[in-house]
């Protein structure tokens, strides 16, 4: 029996993310997992006893008839986003995607706009968004510290560290027909996002990219895993209002680091992690590190936010019990979806694309269910 006073998920997916997702829930004292749906069926069960769930499906469309869930969480592969999330949408639950939002441009598209006909909220997982060297980078920068913003850097580096290919996860992660993209759609959006979130999420004016796939693999697992994705990830991209992005993504590469993401203005810079803020005075040039454990306890404490901000899981559900404002999560990733499928279109014409060119060119990748 369900408990009123709770909110109600259902949760489609228990792989390798369904469960990391069910591991925060079980730790959310307002949360109740009503039911989960995976089409392995033995699997889900052993994941129901784990978690004490008592509803199992493997038709993810018997979960979304049951008028007892609130909402729906979606941790499946990218190019099952679209039809998952648009018909938790339809079913009048507000939806919780893994990210990329979908594999392609036009199906993230078409699951804002589903959001918006039918009312109900859809957010977009980014852990990234409530790490705190990006709430102490927000606070600076909404305290015009940084000054006007003009240019930011998304980075995102791993040595070798290809799905599966690698060591770790499975082969889906690296195949064009369930994930579409590689390290920018696993990695990428993690990073860009978090960038276009610093930055206001300004409007995409044109991309220029290229990615590539050149370090050898091991060639048992390239051949078991179908790799037809990309390791790395390049691209420089105009903005709104005089702002410019300029991305480098790697899975794998030879170099042991990349420095990490940042944001620059006229009065001042930012580097997220590890975190400093830097800007001059007259003559001298400060570089200013930050203590940022204290800087939640205070956000805490002080501000007295709560658990609003704690995580993705976090801070949708206190949007659906009206604890917190929602932020523009699909929006923004709405917008990285245009950046990463537009490196792709440039690094496949060999030249600079439009924002309306990408949007022209986007076709659906989503997997029928």
């Amino acid at each position: 029996m369900t408990n009123p006073s709770k909110t109600r998920v259902g949760v489609i997916g228990v792989g390798q993310i369904g469960k990391g997702h069910l591991n925060t829930y079980s730790k959310m004292e307002h949360v109740e997992i009503v039911a989960i749906a995976d089409v392995a069926e033995a699997e889900a069960n052993r994941v129901a006893a784990m978690y004490g769930i008592p509803n199992v499906y493997t038709d993810f469309h018997k979960l979304l008839e049951r008028d007892d869930i609130q909402a729906v969480d979606v941790c499946l592969h990218n190019n099952f986003h679209r039809p998952m999330t648009v018909a938790g949408l339809e079913a009048g639950k507000h939806v919780f995607c893994e990210k990329p939002m979908a594999g392609a441009y036009a199906d993230a598209e078409a699951m804002l706009e589903a959001s918006k006909r039918t009312g109900q909220m859809l957010s977009i997982q980014n852990i990234q968004y409530f790490a705190n060297h990006t709430k102490a980078a927000k606070a600076l920068i909404d305290a015009g510290q940084l000054g006007k913003i003009y240019h930011a850097r998304s980075v995102g580096h791993r040595r070798r560290g290809r799905p599966y290919v690698d060591g770790y996860g499975s082969p889906a992660f690296v195949q064009k027909q369930t994930a579409t993209g590689g390290a920018l759609y696993d990695m990428g959006v993690y990073h860009i996002s978090t960038m276009l979130y610093l930055l206001g999420n300004p409007d995409v004016l044109r991309i220029s990219g290229k990615t590539y796939q050149e370090m050898p693999m091991d060639a048992r697992r390239r051949e078991k895993s179908g790799y037809s994705v990309e390791e790395l990830g390049l691209g420089f991209v105009r903005l709104a209002d005089n702002m410019t992005l300029d991305i480098i993504e790697a899975w794998a590469i030879h170099l042991n680091e990349l420095g990490g993401s940042v944001v620059v203005g006229s009065e001042g810079g930012v580097r997220l992690d590890p975190f400093g803020f830097f800007r001059s005075v007259g003559d001298l040039d400060l570089n200013s590190t930050a203590d940022l454990d204290r800087f939640n306890y205070r956000l805490h404490n002080v501000q007295e936010q709560g658990d609003v901000y704690d995580s993705p899981q976090h801070h949708w559900i206190a949007a659906i019990e009206g604890r917190v404002e929602l932020l523009p999560t699909a929006e923004i990733a709405l917008n990285c979806m245009l950046i990463s499928e537009g490196i792709y279109r440039s690094s496949e014409l060999g030249r600079e694309v439009t924002a309306e060119e990408v949007r022209e060119m986007s076709k659906s990748t989503a997997v029928a269910v």
